[in-house]
């Protein structure tokens, strides 16, 4: 049974908590994966963008904006089969999760192995605040001693212009490739190096046999979307006036991946066209959790620890909250909005 809570239970100290022990209370089947269930996945997916793109071919003017929407949503669940291939949750072999990462990533111009790379940062570090790379909130030191230009834009991203912080992801984390170790570079390069191939090979393309408001049509405003649920799932994962980030002084991981991670309900057709990626709490105590098997692990999770577990609904009173009360990092109260920091 679902227990309805405005935030999740602090840990008393007699309750010994770990990753570990967490995931013994999950039924063993949540990690068994299954091929056919995956590439039935990956079918669903391709049909449905298929479907999309032929949607925005033949549809009259007035009926592309609904077309962009549902295109644009489909392609997020390429994405998301992508996010398992990251994971090696896809498949066992390796290179099958590489190959079909790179495919699928390659319409959304996402660099896979960058990706991967500070993807797993973020899991490592979930909440952390000096360390997570997914909506972190500044300090209000940080962000005074930033560029006039920079607070714009974080000032943008934290409030009503939430829904591009996808885009400013991805253009700043995963191409600079200062922002890998030596170690990582090459495979970083080459992710990089396919996604500007294939840019140089689609965009002419486009303009060359449907022109400009081609290009719009079936490239940015279904990438726009894509990069909207992108934005809207990463922040609402993590980002809740009730979800703290922690210094490495206080943190754990294993209080991180419980507590830190929201469940957040979504209109069923987007659940299904994106795979349950917003049944997130159970991918985050364990990435080898296959997309398929979520809804499994989650109502394990419910029934062993629903006290400790934080639950929502999608809305846009949902955002408009995270938009105006997200803003600065603070040590009591998790955060301060701008005005409540003077800035």
């Amino acid at each position: 049974m679902t227990i309805a809570i405005d935030k999740p239970t602090p840990l008393k100290e007699e309750v010994e908590l770990t990753i570990r022990g967490i995931l013994k209370t999950l039924p063993p089947s949540c990690f068994q994966k299954s091929p056919w269930r995956a590439w039935f996945g990956v079918l669903v997916s391709v049909v449905a963008v298929s479907l999309g793109y032929w949607g925005l071919a033949v549809a009259p003017w007035f009926l592309l904006p609904p077309l962009w929407i549902f295109t644009g949503t489909a392609l997020t669940g390429f994405f998301v089969l992508g996010h398992d291939c990251g994971h090696r949750s896809f498949s066992n072999n390796k290179w099958v999760n590489d190959i079909v990462g790179h495919i699928l990533f390659l319409p959304l111009l996402y660099p896979f192995y960058p990706w991967r790379f500070k993807h797993d940062h973020h899991h490592q570090n979930t909440n952390l605040l000096e360390e997570d790379n997914a909506w972190a909130p500044f300090t209000q030191e940080i962000y005074q001693g930033l560029n006039p230009v920079i607070q714009i834009f974080y000032r943008l991203l934290r409030g009503r212009v939430w829904w591009m912080g996808s885009i400013a992801h991805w253009a700043s984390i995963h191409f600079p490739e200062d922002n890998f170790p030596p170690s990582q570079r090459e495979q970083a390069r080459f992710s990089n190096n396919l996604v500007i191939i294939y840019a140089l090979i689609l965009f002419p393309a486009i303009l060359f046999t449907a022109g400009i408001g081609g290009w719009i049509n079936f490239f940015l405003m279904p990438w726009l979307v894509y990069h909207f649920w992108m934005s809207t799932f990463t922040i609402v994962h993590h980002t809740m006036p009730e979800i703290p980030f922690k210094t490495r002084a206080q943190w754990s991981a294993p209080e991180a991946q419980l507590m830190g991670s929201v469940h957040c309900d979504y209109p069923y057709w987007v659940e299904f066209l994106c795979h349950d990626i917003n049944w997130h709490t159970p991918h985050h105590l364990s990435t080898a959790i296959p997309f398929y098997n979520l809804r499994e692990a989650q109502a394990s999770l419910e029934q062993n620890w629903a006290p400790y577990l934080y639950k929502t609904k999608f809305s846009w009173a949902l955002m408009k909250r995270i938009g105006d009360e997200c803003h600065i990092y603070d040590e009591e109260n998790n955060y301060r909005s701008f005005a409540q920091s003077g800035l």
